[in-house]
Order: C-alpha cells, then sequence, then structure tokens
C-alpha cells in the first residue's frame, strides 16, 4: 500500500510542474480548475467565466468562420480576431483600385462596413454531458463499426429529443478517445461585416521570416462586426439588421502585462494527441516528422531559386511557398523541442509508472498498442513520403484529379460536365504554376523517394518507370515534363476536348498519369491497404489506454485533447530558455519593428505613418516608459484554432490577442512542456494604438470599454498599508 501511495503522490509532484497544460472545458472548472486558477492569481470565479444563467465570457468569444476564435470587444457586436483570420475576406474585397491588403481598410461609419458571404461566427450557448446516452447500448464485443453505428443512432435520437430555439443547432461530439460525449448547443450569426484591418506590412510582419518566431513584432488582427435581425436574433444578411447588442463583451485593460502575470485564452483549438503511447511520440518525431521535413526541404529550396531570380513566379509561388514552409518549420520545431526537453524518455518514464500501478490487463492495453504502432511505422512513413510527393509535384497533383475524375461511376455519361468542372479548376491553378519550376521540385522529390522508400512499399508499376529512366530523378522529370499533357493549360485543354472513349484509352499513355497511376496503385496496394487495416485495433486500444490512464491515475486532472470545440487554458506571462545561453524576454516593442525594417521588403517593410509615429515617439495613451508595446509571450496551452484567442488577465480583461506559438514550442499539440512551450500574443494596446493614431479610427476605439485594474489593485494596497 505505501508503495502505490507513493507512486501516487509522484504523480501529483509531476503534475502540478505542469500545471499549465491543459485545454479545459469550461463548464467543468468550478471543480477541476477554479482552485487552482485562483492560487496562480485569477479574481474572477469560474461562474464568471460560464455560466448559462448570466452573461459571462464564453458569451463573448466565437468560433470564427469555423476555422479561428474571435471575441466581442463592445457592446454593438465589434469582433476582433487576426489578420490571418481575416486575410481571405479583405482579399475578397481588394481591388487594384482598392488594395486593403496592401492599403488596410478602416470603415468610417456602419455604412461602411463591408459584408462577407459565407462567413459566420459561432457562440456556445450551454454545455451538457451525454456520455450515458451517447453509449447506450454499446458492449466491449462490438466492433469499431458497429460501436458507431450505435452511437450515430442514439446520438440522433439525443439530437431529436433536445430543447432549444429554432434558430439554435446542436454539436455533439466525442472526448477521451471517444469514452466521454459532450453536447453543445450554440447560435451562429452570417451577416458579418469587415470594419477594420491594417495593412499586411503590419498584419503580416515578418511573413514566413519570423513565422512561429519569438522575439515577434506582427500587428495580427483585424476588426470585423456581428449584426443581427431586429430581434437580436441570428439573421441572413439584410440592409435592415442591426449591431448584435451581446450577453456579453470584454473589457479592455489598458496596463499592460508584466512578468508572473496570470493569463487566460479563451478559443477553440483544433486539435491536439497529448496522450499517445511512447512508441506513437517516437514515430511522429524519429520517423514522420524527418520524411515530411526531408520532402519540403528539397522543395522550398527549389522554389526559394527560382522565387529570388524571377518576380513573376515570386507572385506566382509566395502563397504555395508560404503553405508549404508553414508546417515545414512547425514539424522541425515539434522535432527539436521533443528532443530538447526529452519528451521521450519522459513519456517512457510516464509509462513505466503507469505500469507499475496498472492491472495486468490494463498493461497489456499500453503494450498492445506500442506494438501496433511499432508495426504500423514503416507503412505510416511511407504514406507521408508518397503524400508529400503528390502535394508538392503539381504535376503528378493535376493528373491525380484527371484520374479520379475519368474514374467516376458515371463518367462516361457525365464527361462533358465533369470535364467543364475540372478545366475550370485547372485553368485557375495554372495561372500560378511554372512547368520549370516543378520539373525541378520533381527532380529533386523523384530522387529521395525512391531512395527513402523501400521498394516493396514503391509496387512494380512505378519501380519499372524509375528504372526505365535509369533511376534518376532529373531524366524521369525531363521524359515527363518535355512530353506530358500536363505541361501547360492549352495542352491539357486540348487533350480533354476530345471524345471520352479517346481520352480513357490515351490518358494511360501520358507519361504524368502513367507515373502517378503506378504510384498510386503501388501505394494503395503495399501502403495505404496495409495501413488501414491497422486504424481499427489502433482505435480500439488508444481508447482503452485513455480510459485505463484516467481509472489508475486517480490524482490527475485529465482534460480532454483539442477538437475545435470551446475550451479555457490559463498560464503566465513567463520568458525562457530554449538553449544554451539563449533567453527570451517577455515583451517587444516598436524599437524591434524599426530594427528590422527593410525598406521595399515584402517582410519587413513598414509603413511611412508607423515611422513618423515611432520617431515622434506619439504612442497617445497606449504607450509604456517611452516604449511602444506590441507582442507578448506566456505559458498558455495553444494550437491551431486559437487564432484569435483573447489573451484575458486576472480578472477577464482582455490584454492580449493570441496568434501563434513559439518554434520550440510547437510541439505542445503531442508533448506540451511548460520549461518551452510559449504562446504569442499582440499587446492589446498596440492594436489599440494602431486603430487610432494609425488608422485615425478613434471612433472603434471609442466604442470600447477602456479599464485599468492595475491602478484599482495598487489604490487597494496603499489603503491597505495606510491602515
Amino acid at each position: 500500500m505505501r508503495k502505490y501511495l507513493l507512486l501516487a503522490a509522484l504523480f501529483l509532484i509531476h503534475f502540478s510542474a505542469a500545471a499549465t497544460e491543459g485545454m479545459w472545458l469550461p463548464h467543468l472548472l468550478t471543480n477541476l480548475n477554479e482552485k487552482e486558477m485562483k492560487g496562480m492569481g485569477m479574481k474572477i470565479s469560474a461562474a464568471d467565466i460560464y455560466s448559462v444563467n448570466k452573461g459571462s465570457l464564453k458569451d463573448a468569444i466565437v468560433s470564427f468562420g469555423g476555422f479561428c476564435t474571435g471575441e466581442i470587444i463592445s457592446s454593438q457586436g465589434l469582433l476582433l480576431t487576426n489578420h490571418h483570420c481575416g486575410y481571405s475576406s479583405i482579399q475578397k474585397h481588394s481591388s487594384v483600385q482598392n488594395n486593403y491588403l496592401e492599403n488596410g481598410f478602416w470603415s468610417r461609419n456602419r455604412g461602411e462596413e463591408l459584408p462577407n458571404p459565407g462567413l459566420f461566427a459561432t457562440f456556445i450557448v450551454r454545455i451538457e454531458s451525454v456520455t450515458k446516452q451517447a453509449l447506450q447500448g454499446v458492449t466491449a464485443q462490438m466492433t469499431e463499426r458497429e460501436r458507431q453505428s450505435v452511437i450515430d443512432k442514439n446520438l440522433q435520437t439525443i439530437r431529436s429529443g433536445l430543447k432549444k430555439e429554432t434558430y439554435q443547432d446542436v454539436v455533439i461530439k466525442p472526448f477521451f478517445e471517444g469514452n466521454q460525449y459532450f453536447l453543445f448547443v450554440t447560435e451562429t450569426y452570417k451577416d458579418i461585416r469587415l470594419v477594420g484591418a491594417p495593412p499586411s506590412s503590419i498584419g503580416k510582419f515578418g511573413a514566413d521570416t519570423d513565422n512561429w518566431m519569438w522575439p515577434r513584432h506582427t500587428g495580427d488582427f483585424s476588426l470585423f462586426r456581428i449584426y443581427a435581425g431586429k430581434d437580436n436574433k441570428p439573421a441572413e444578411y439584410s440592409k435592415d439588421n442591426v449591431p448584435l447588442n451581446p450577453k456579453h463583451f470584454l473589457p479592455i485593460s489598458l496596463d499592460g502585462v508584466a512578468e508572473n502575470d496570470f493569463t487566460m485564452v479563451f478559443g477553440f483549438p483544433g486539435r491536439t494527441s497529448e496522450y499517445l503511447p511512447s512508441e506513437a511520440l517516437k514515430l511522429t518525431v524519429e520517423g514522420q516528422d524527418p520524411a515530411k521535413v526531408g520532402m519540403r526541404d528539397a522543395a522550398l529550396k527549389v522554389i526559394d531559386g527560382f522565387m529570388r531570380k524571377d518576380e513573376q513566379i515570386k507572385i506566382q509561388y509566395a502563397a504555395k511557398f508560404a503553405s508549404t514552409a508553414n508546417a515545414w518549420k512547425k514539424w522541425i520545431g515539434e522535432m527539436q523541442g521533443v528532443r530538447s526537453t526529452g519528451g521521450i524518455d519522459r513519456k517512457l518514464k510516464y509509462e513505466e509508472r503507469f505500469r507499475q500501478l496498472a492491472t495486468p490487463a490494463q498493461r497489456s492495453v499500453l503494450d498492445s498498442l506500442n506494438s501496433l504502432y511499432k508495426a504500423s511505422a514503416p507503412f505510416a512513413v511511407a504514406r507521408d513520403y508518397y503524400q508529400e510527393l503528390i502535394r508538392n509535384v503539381e504535376m503528378l497533383d493535376f493528373a491525380d484529379d484527371a484520374i479520379t475524375m475519368l474514374q467516376q461511376p458515371n463518367a462516361k455519361e457525365e464527361y462533358e460536365t465533369l470535364k467543364q468542372q475540372y478545366l475550370e479548376k485547372m485553368e485557375s491553378l495554372y495561372k500560378n504554376y511554372n512547368n520549370n519550376v516543378d520539373r525541378e521540385v520533381a527532380t529533386a522529390l523523384l530522387d529521395i523517394y525512391f531512395k527513402e522508400v523501400p521498394s516493396n512499399k514503391i509496387g512494380g508499376e512505378a519501380y519499372q518507370i524509375w528504372m526505365e529512366t535509369n533511376k534518376d530523378g532529373k531524366t524521369t522529370a525531363t521524359k515527363m515534363y518535355s512530353q506530358s499533357a500536363f505541361t501547360s493549360f492549352e495542352k491539357l485543354s486540348a487533350f480533354f476536348n476530345r471524345p471520352f472513349d479517346t481520352v480513357s484509352r490515351e490518358v494511360w499513355t501520358d507519361p504524368a498519369t502513367r507515373l502517378l497511376i503506378g504510384l498510386r496503385n503501388g501505394y494503395v496496394e503495399h501502403v495505404s491497404d496495409p495501413y488501414s487495416a491497422f486504424l481499427p485495433d489502433m482505435a480500439r486500444l488508444q481508447r482503452a489506454y485513455m480510459q485505463a490512464q484516467m481509472d489508475v491515475l486517480k490524482g490527475r486532472r485529465f482534460y480532454p485533447d483539442a477538437n475545435s470545440t470551446l475550451r479555457i487554458t490559463y498560464g503566465k506571462v513567463n520568458g525562457y530558455t530554449p538553449r544554451d545561453a539563449v533567453e527570451y524576454g517577455i515583451s517587444t516593442t516598436l524599437d524591434g519593428v524599426m530594427e528590422k525594417y527593410k525598406p521595399g521588403d515584402y517582410e519587413f517593410d513598414v509603413p511611412e505613418k508607423l515611422r513618423t509615429l515611432y520617431e515622434q515617439k506619439d504612442y497617445g495613451p497606449y504607450g509604456a516608459k517611452g516604449k511602444m508595446p506590441v507582442c507578448f509571450i506566456a505559458s498558455n496551452h495553444t494550437t491551431g484554432g486559437n487564432s484569435g484567442s483573447p489573451a484575458l488577465d486576472a480578472y477577464g480583461n482582455l490584454i492580449g490577442l493570441n496568434f501563434d506559438r513559439t518554434w520550440e514550442g510547437t510541439m505542445s499539440d503531442i508533448n506540451y512542456d511548460a520549461s518551452i512551450c510559449r504562446n504569442i500574443m499582440v499587446d492589446i494596446r498596440y492594436v489599440l494604438f494602431l486603430i487610432d493614431k494609425f488608422a485615425g479610427a478613434k471612433h472603434l476605439v471609442d466604442e470600447m470599454k477602456l479599464v485599468h485594474p492595475k491602478r484599482k489593485k495598487t489604490s487597494t494596497q496603499l489603503r491597505k498599508k495606510a491602515a
């Protein structure tokens, strides 16, 4: 008994040291987190964060477009989110005459606010546990398919019996690998109008170079407004709609942040996998990440070389380069972070402690799960090599789309319609395609693919083509890019504007489709199908292992992995030391923007007006000690989907806007470590400064509620001291 008590105590010590870890469901804070949060400095209650009976912080948080988070910052429905979250909407409103991406956009009145068809903002009304109802009739003997079929029927029964308003929706999602289910009643507003955005030279300052990096100096924000019907309920766009009167909006603190200040981030994080076994973590950082990084590294080097020499190619490939580099850089940081913090060793020690407390059956679950990941590893790595090859060699991707179109069940009968849809899509893609660039990317990636992927996972068809071209990427690519119909849209259009029988017969002889089909057939037979065979048992064992962890480790508070539902995370404003002799502070200022300034550079140019404000030190009430704060970091546990999430102080006031993580901390999706995992936020004072002093849109600031909570705290402390 003493042995088990000691082990349990060690678990408690281990997890209290990582107190800032976790993405918590807000309706469970009272029992799980409130005491700790107050001990860390929070001044409000859990009921102030989540309540169904009164306005609370949750009523100011929205899922913005389903891909980001936004928050309400005025009584008139003014919504704040990231610039990169609003980027697509800003782009759609831009033209040569009104380039809002380059010059920014600021509405002077409600009449100038711009509608955005298809954009929406979703509030959470209430959250309920429906685990018992969802799992009714589920047995351990069921296959994964049978289990899911029963659950789906149960969820439909729950939805049909739920009492809600006609304008409300319901979402039910699994948590803890399907061991629990929660229901979310939501309200979605579809009239969202663009109010303001800084130019990209501010909103994307640092662009690809600074992405995932600290120190950061990006003013990553944009403003929208939610409109409702005259009854304040959700309504389709109408000129007669009125600004939303929210249940709650966030007051804004002008007091800034200091070391060790308590912070919260409230939002809709997308996806994490914190409870995987050690072999899964190894597979990620020692197998899959290196494979994907190696392929993208080669592709990016080729594209970068062309972009530096040719302005037209730079324009064509800028977005693709940024998209490719974003995940590439994240995976590198993930590998380095796990390595530098001993993440795999920590996971192994965790599992050893679990085994000491677990029953033989529970230990067997973990061992079997690790064995499955180990056995599936070669297939998982080969899958990533294949997917990166098809993704980054555009001609193969184009050919893949063509074959998919021709193999549809009714392709012959519906050929004219399918062909037209395909060609319309391809015409748009070819505008940003260069045959020479893609040929060099193919040369590099084919060499890597056929070197790193075992021949028994490539298949005979593709390997035959590889041998025909002397097992050389350049020879293979030269043949393909000189003879294929996919080298230009004109050739492609001529090829497909023929009878179906002719096209479907001759497409197999095109060198691009011939290689693609060889690769795809080999991939399906030797990689995808065998790998898919592992997945049902992986899902079953991961669910059992998740439940076993919760059963065995009674002293640990478990939070569910992110799944795009409303969560709150909390931590403190702290710097960090990523490696030997390097120490990062908590905040940056406008001084750093000017230090990075490169006239005319697409990443580091600075608008003239911002330079003038800096030279004159004209910061208004938003500066601090002669400086203009720009960004800060804290130990809040965030991920994709948290973009645009509010950073809140101990009183629930808005102090910043979450937009990124530090490079070394990108591993937080699979291996959070409070020593180096930091989220990056725009200081709200920089946002206000840019709206007021830079944009001249003080009317927007005037509708916000600005507060000074630290002044109030100081006054109280002085009175107590005097007494």
